[in-house]
């Protein structure tokens, strides 16, 4: 059924069976849909009660409280985010470690799934739970509730976290942090906004009394600040009787303090703020337009008014596109939308990323293409073009309904709660943005953008630069450039006709040749007339979603070394190119409203297509339309070209100004020992290599033919429909002979015991990075028993080196067993800390490899990885990724694919001994590289211009 048509019958539908809106008062109030039940316990806390199946036997709880750092005194500016820290660790119920030791028990994994955060306006607790057992829900239920009212903040525990809490400030260091605390008393304008850093004042943390911490808890942490949001795979009314048997009994404090919003005052006059540090990885600009007060009423009026801004920010950003695409362009790139600087207040930011001709051309192109929709207005083939995309999002939202995730229906209440945003259900708002989109004129979205960005607003232009790739501007010559800009005369949009289609179907169609079925799997194999292989599964998983992936052997590795920085260049020039006849911005014109796209790149070892579809006739053919036109249609374009490599050298002026990246480059090269076909981010020499046409060149030889590619698509389509659409558009891709193998170019990790320090950065940060790696025989049991091993040692690595030496915020180990281009393995653990903490980190992480090589992992580990992966793998067999990913790997590893569906039984059967023995295998003291960043000996300060 075509789209079009398939929406008026979706839309005659939903007229039949809900009110109309057209004659309702703009003014009046929007009722919350059916499909969540809302409601308010007598102690004024609210909460939100929903049944939804995706995923399966998993419910999202949320606590969610209005208060956050803006609320705290002087004397605890950073305890509402320590706060947060302690809720794990000591309450009513859970000693503490006994809250994220039982939550790793039933498969929860702490900071990836279990996890909190605390903004200037509120702090939010996440809790994802399985409900295959039912005492689980009770005691997750429980947790909220302590985390409510029942943290104990004992002081031997405030003081074991403030070594934790410091260690998660110094991560945030750097040249961003430096620019936010200089740029905050300009941005909130005098503002307690401005003075209030949810991660607040190191002398605050170090030294501040429990008291301070416990009084911040008791007059904020009230029930009548608080909603509990309760979406999964739960019986309605037994969350609802759980919410009140939990929370009921709350009280809220005697005299309680008033929970208020302080206001941000409007600028008198247009401002200039210069940020100059050597370690921004870039120079931009950021036009901020007038703070407003807007708190969302609710109101038809109100949703309205959301819509045409969303239509006018829209059009503004695919105009500043666009200009992208020219051969010198004024920037880099650039966007502009109206961002929720509080729960209150919201404000217009255009901003964007300079080239080489610094700030005046960008600033100029920001405000005079503000300037034209200000005097000339948007266009109505614009106006139409972003109707078709607004009523195509709304669609999708529509038909995934029933297969959206909670945590999207979970982030809906949050918003609801904490900003007042309305709960029509998709159902309604569907037919509700029907019904508006028509009444919607040009006249509305040029009222929205003039309100957003107003001529003679009292700005804030705001540069931040990289000292090293030369001088900044000054406020002056900010000013002056704004000021010239906003005056300047401009025309209006030139809008071009674009063509409706991007190809005929091919009038002679491929044949299936030959179709095998694999009924347990859901599995249908089609090789095609050109000798194409295609995979289809048709899913259930997720409504109006089609994905498409494909793999073989080849990749960048295929070619000579004097062609890598051509090959890395390829696949980005073709993309960036348009396809065929069309350049870019009109290929977006011309997809608009549907969803569809397709990439195709080259890897290290492999070649790769991915794409993705709604599962609408009209989507689904123009994916595989958009997939023909990436092995046939490669344009060539000498100005996009020009814009691509004045974006890159760009990137290489700054590539070594974050201490981070350069840490990064210099841990690439003492692994591969300066390897010419190590993976690295490119350097001036590389960039000066590469030619359009034999970057294009290299693309074409390995996507002129799809021989050797097996297309798998995964997804809600119908078999009927999808044969035709793979006859006439795989079954006709050219396959000529090309090679199918991968090349070995002998890069290997460094062997025997490496050790490098780099300095960089002016902050105390450190990171230590260290690698373990060797020959290693490939088998997918032994893929489980090394994942088993890197599991463990997380839990290791938050339990000893976090909880209980307090020497890092946040690591990870990581680690791979791999076959191409030949069986090894790669172990790593990347642990950001303090420079005087590296040796103790060091020592403290080996001792725990040793304890792990000599004792193995005890059953208690053993038996949290296994519930974590059992939780992990019941999710993502129910995901289209999921599958996509796992059967390009079955081809090209050579393993039945089979084995999806009976992993979890070799789950079970993995030891402890089996954990140890890896431990061993892989943990080699007399084999591994460890580089250690320090930060450099001298200091440097940032440079602000007043």
């Amino acid at each position: 059924m075509p789209s079009l048509f398939r929406a008026t019958v979706l839309a005659a539908a939903l007229a039949a069976a809900l009110p109309a809106t057209a004659a309702v008062d703009l003014g009046a109030q929007i009722p919350v849909g059916p499909q969540v039940k809302v409601g308010k316990l007598a102690n004024g806390l609210t909460w939100y009660v929903q049944r939804n199946g995706k995923p399966e036997h998993r419910v999202e709880l949320r606590l969610v409280v209005k208060a956050g750092s803006v609320l705290e005194d002087d004397d605890q500016q950073g305890l509402a985010h320590m706060v947060e820290h302690l809720a794990f660790n000591g309450s009513t119920h859970f000693k503490k470690q006994e809250l994220i030791s039982y939550l790793q028990s039933i498969g929860v994994k702490f900071g990836a799934d279990v996890n909190a955060y605390t903004g200037l306006d509120e702090t939010v607790y996440m809790l994802p739970v399985p409900t295959d057992r039912k005492d689980n829900v009770e005691t997750a239920f429980t947790v909220l509730e302590d985390w409510a009212h029942g943290l104990t903040l004992n002081a031997d525990d405030i003081d074991k976290e403030r070594a934790i809490v410091l260690e998660e400030a110094r991560l945030r260091k750097g040249a961003a942090e430096r620019m936010q605390k200089a740029l905050a008393p300009k941005l909130f304008n005098g503002s307690r906004y401005a003075l209030r850093e949810p991660i607040g004042k190191e002398d605050v943390i170090r030294n501040a009394k429990p008291d301070a911490l416990r009084r911040f808890y008791h007059d904020w942490y009230r029930p009548d600040l608080m909603a509990v949001i309760v979406v999964g795979d739960i019986d309605p009314a037994d969350a609802e009787r759980l919410v009140k048997a939990h929370f009921g009994g709350l009280a809220n404090p005697p005299h309680e303090r008033v929970r208020a919003y302080p206001d941000i005052a409007a600028r008198a006059t247009t401002e200039a703020f210069v940020f100059a540090d050597d370690e921004i990885p870039g120079n931009a600009v950021t036009i901020h337009y007038p703070v407003r007060f807007e708190p969302i009423t609710g109101t038809y009026g109100d949703y309205r008014n959301k819509v045409v801004n969303g239509l006018a920010t829209l059009l503004l950003n695919l105009r500043l596109r666009e200009l992208t695409q020219q051969a010198n362009p004024p920037f880099l790139g650039a966007g502009a939308n109206t961002v929720p600087l509080t729960a209150q207040h919201k404000a217009f930011m255009a901003s964007a990323s300079l080239g080489a001709g610094g700030a005046a051309p960008a600033i100029a192109a920001l405000e005079q293409e503000q300037q034209r929709v200000r005097q000339f207005g948007f266009t109505e083939a614009e106006l139409e073009r972003a109707r078709k995309m607004a009523l195509s999002g709304m669609e999708r939202g529509l038909k995934e309904r029933d297969t959206t995730d909670s945590s999207s229906y979970v982030a809906e209440y949050q918003r609801n709660f904490l900003a007042g945003e309305s709960l029509p259900g998709i159902d309604a708002e569907f037919r509700l943005v029907q019904e508006l989109l028509p009444t919607i004129t040009v006249a509305d979205l040029n009222a929205a953008a003039r309100k957003a960005f107003p001529a003679d607003a009292a700005r804030l232009i705001v540069y931040a630069g990289n000292t090293k790739t030369g001088p900044a501007p000054t406020t002056a010559q900010l000013l002056a450039d704004d000021a010239a800009a906003s005056h300047a005369q401009v025309t209006d949009h030139a809008e071009k006709k674009v063509a409706q289609h991007l190809m005929a179907r091919p009038a002679a169609p491929g044949r299936i040749v030959a179709e095998t079925r694999d009924e347990t799997l859901g599995l249908t194999r089609l090789t095609l007339s050109n000798g194409v292989q295609v995979i289809l599964k048709p899913t259930a998983f997720r409504k109006d979603q089609v994905l498409l992936g494909a793999k073989r052997f080849g990749g960048q590795t295929l070619f000579d070394e004097q062609d890598i920085p051509n090959a890395r260049a390829a696949s980005g020039l073709a993309a960036m190119m348009g396809l065929k006849d069309y350049a870019p911005a009109d290929l977006q014109k011309m997809l608009a409203g549907r969803d569809a796209a397709v990439t195709a790149g080259l890897g290290d070892y492999t070649d790769e297509i991915s794409g993705h579809s709604g599962s609408g006739a009209e989507d689904m053919e123009t994916m595989f339309q958009l997939l023909w036109l990436r092995f046939d249609g490669v344009r060539r374009d000498e100005a996009l070209y020009k814009a691509y490599m004045g974006s890159l050298n760009e990137m290489v002026r700054n590539r070594a100004a974050a201490p981070e990246q350069r840490f990064g480059e210099a841990v690439a090269d003492t692994l591969y020992q300066g390897h010419p076909y190590e993976l690295r981010m490119p350097r001036q020499e590389d960039v000066d290599k590469i030619d359009l046409d034999r970057s294009l060149a290299l693309y074409r030889r390995r996507f002129a033919s799809a021989r050797g590619m097996t297309f798998i698509v995964v997804g809600d389509f119908d078999m009927a429909a999808m044969k035709p659409l793979v006859a006439a558009y795989l079954g006709t891709l050219p396959t000529p002979d090309l090679p199918l193998a991968y090349r070995d170019v002998g890069l290997r990790i460094a062997k025997g015991v490496v050790k490098k320090e780099v300095q960089a950065g002016t902050e105390p940060k450190s990171i230590v990075s260290l690698t373990f790696s060797g020959p290693a025989a490939w088998s997918p049991a032994e893929t489980l028993r090394m994942g088993a091993l890197i599991e463990v040692m997380n839990l290791r690595v938050n339990a000893v080196l976090r909880e209980k030496l307090g020497l890092i915020y946040a690591g990870q180990m990581g680690g791979a067993l791999l076959r191409i281009p030949y069986e090894h393995y790669e172990i790593s653990a990347q642990l950001p800390t303090g420079p005087d903490k590296v040796d103790p980190l060091v020592a403290a992480l080996f001792a725990e490899i040793d304890s792990v090589k000599a004792n193995g992992p005890t059953q208690a580990e053993l038996d949290k990885v296994k519930a974590n992966w059992r939780q992990n793998f019941m999710h993502w067999q129910h995901e289209n990724n999921y599958w996509v990913s796992n059967l390009e790997a079955s081809l090209l590893e050579n393993t039945p694919p089979s084995r999806l569906l009976t992993i979890t039984d070799e789950v079970e059967k993995l030891t402890a001994a089996d954990v140890q023995a890896a431990a061993r295998r892989y943990f080699d003291k007399d084999n591994y590289v460890q580089v250690v960043l320090q930060p450099e000996a001298k200091l440097k300060t940032a440079s602000i211009a007043k």
